[in-house]
């Protein structure tokens, strides 16, 4: 973190309060987006793909179409939980020799793998896995959703047209990815000043440069008539398949018509005097689960005695990831390509969505027939053979995506956030802050939180008392960190509370972007 940055600044948001619905998501006007389809009736599966569309335009880096992820959906009429699967797999036709290992230690992306040559799992059209997120939204909404698909697209093709808006955050989140976007022309094109420079922004507010995302727009009006059968069997799916082939990618029209959302028992976590749910499979559900299973040894009698106790639960929970579900080690300090949104409506329904493209900008290629900008899912994956986790064709991608549905002390909430594999810890402990510690979204959210997710170190809020960081260190080297914009050492998450005749929306402090919006607001 830098020396350089105040020391005596300080930021906060609000708990954003209502009697009606909530949207909290990492861009404003994705909640904004939401929040006026709960204003017009819908049900909070209707703002969920209002919410996730105008996210994949206005936040293209972390999300969109051809990427994947889960969601969590709490029925408020049968008191049921349901867990959608949206998740990538590798195309059938990847080849294994493909990826030949380069010698050169380790990968610069998310994960620590063995470095591959070219950095084909990680740059480029051989990077990119089967997306399902828009499938994903179809089917939930098709099960639970009130008004009209193509009038919950709308919004996001408002965007589209116009192109969004370069300001300070979106121009550094540029400069960070410059030199790989410049490798593909239409990524170079899309993002890039003059195909290879950073893209400047106005100082002063007045200038204006935006995105040309009309291309994009055009493949969301498809989207909005067919539905996610464009993608999974119709043209538009195979013009963005033909496109990634004649990069020098896999993906095929029978890749996308058989990588489906698939709806999911979720896995019950008794807590105490609580309950959660959350994904099974090849998610952090099951990380989340073990997490607290292993908290609800411990006595939380005080936050000196708490964080400590997060810190072996985490490392625990870790561990059994690591050699039962895939070696994913990822890099602590990175923020990934993701976002999470939470919604609840005024009948209590309640949506923990998380989608992704992986990395930062996903494989930095862009589909020209769509405008899409594609996932690099293949680097889910293990290059070295024989690992829990290898590369493989046709296979499963394993996902650090954990949506969590909770209900404790008589109040319930829809919860997740962004941040790779510091998702877990984020989720963990802010379900212990509500559940052990009856604290509110805002006491929540505004608690110093730690990261354990390297299973070596522990990375904890410079805000922590001396004596908290003394304990710490008794279980593992630790390294203190302050709080800031960019770069962010935790997860990023939105959540929303139900405490029935009140709701309330919260998202991190740190996101620039992020803000939850009422809906009488």
């Amino acid at each position: 973190m830098s020396e350089a940055l105040s020391r005596t600044m300080e930021i906060r948001k609000h708990v954003v309060e209502t009697e009606r619905g909530v949207v909290a998501s990492q861009h404003r006007l994705a909640s904004e987006a939401g929040a006026e389809v709960l204003r017009a009736g819908g049900d909070a599966v209707d703002a969920a793909v209002a919410c996730s569309f105008v996210c994949g335009v206005l936040e293209p880096w972390m999300s969109g179409p051809a990427g994947g992820g889960a969601a969590m959906h709490w029925r408020a009429d049968s008191g049921e939980a349901h867990a959608l699967d949206f998740g990538m797999r590798a195309p059938a036709g990847l080849k294994i020799e493909d990826f030949p290992l380069s010698g050169e230690g380790a990968a610069t992306d998310l994960f620590p793998w063995e470095r591959v040559v070219e950095d084909r799992n990680v740059i480029g059209a051989k990077a990119v896995a089967v997306p399902a997120v828009v499938d994903g939204l179809e089917a939930a909404h098709r099960r639970w959703g009130r008004l009209p698909w193509a009038e919950l697209l709308a919004p996001a093709i408002a965007h589209a047209r116009e192109g969004m808006r370069v300001d300070w955050y979106a121009a550094l989140i540029i400069a960070t990815a410059t030199r790989d976007l410049a490798r593909d022309p239409d990524a170079a094109a899309m993002f890039l000043a003059d195909g290879q420079w950073p893209r400047p922004f106005s100082w002063t507010g007045i200038a204006e440069d935006r995105i040309d995302q009309g291309r994009m727009a055009d493949s969301l009006e498809v989207l909005a008539r067919e539905g996610a059968a464009a993608l999974h069997g119709g043209d538009l799916g195979a013009a963005m398949a033909q496109d990634i082939r004649d990069k020098g990618g896999y993906l095929t029209v029978d890749d996308l018509a058989g990588n489906r959302a698939r709806f999911k028992s979720p896995m019950s976590v008794a807590y105490r005097d609580a309950l959660f749910h959350v994904m099974p499979g090849l998610t952090a559900g099951p990380t989340f689960a073990r997490a607290m299973g292993e908290l609800a040894g411990e006595q939380l009698s005080s936050q000196e005695r708490a964080y400590p106790a997060y810190a072996r639960a985490l490392f625990a929970a870790y561990r059994d990831r690591l050699e039962h579900m895939g070696h994913d080690g990822e890099i602590p300090e990175c923020a990934g390509s993701t976002t999470h949104f939470s919604v609840v409506d005024r009948d209590g329904n309640m949506v923990a969505h998380t989608q992704t493209l992986l990395s930062l900008f996903g494989s930095r290629v862009v589909s020209p027939s769509t405008g899409f900008l594609m996932n690099n899912g293949i680097m889910w994956f293990d290059p070295v053979a024989g690992r829990p986790n290898s590369l493989g064709s046709g296979k499963t991608c394993l996902m650090n995506v954990c949506p969590v549905l909770g209900e404790a002390n008589g109040r319930r909430f829809a919860l997740g956030a962004s941040g790779g594999r510091k998702i877990v810890s984020a989720v963990t402990q802010l379900a212990s802050f509500m559940a052990d510690f009856g604290m509110d979204l805002g006491a929540a959210f505004r608690q110093p939180r730690i990261d354990a997710s390297s299973g070596e170190q522990i990375v904890a809020d410079a805000a922590l008392p001396a004596e908290i960081v003394a304990a710490l260190e008794a279980i593992a080297p630790v390294k203190t960190v302050r709080r800031s914009m960019l770069p962010y050492p935790f997860a990023c998450p939105s959540a929303v509370m139900d405490e029935g005749d009140r709701r309330f929306g919260m998202t991190e402090t740190m996101s620039a972007w992020g803000d939850a919006v009422a809906e009488g607001e």
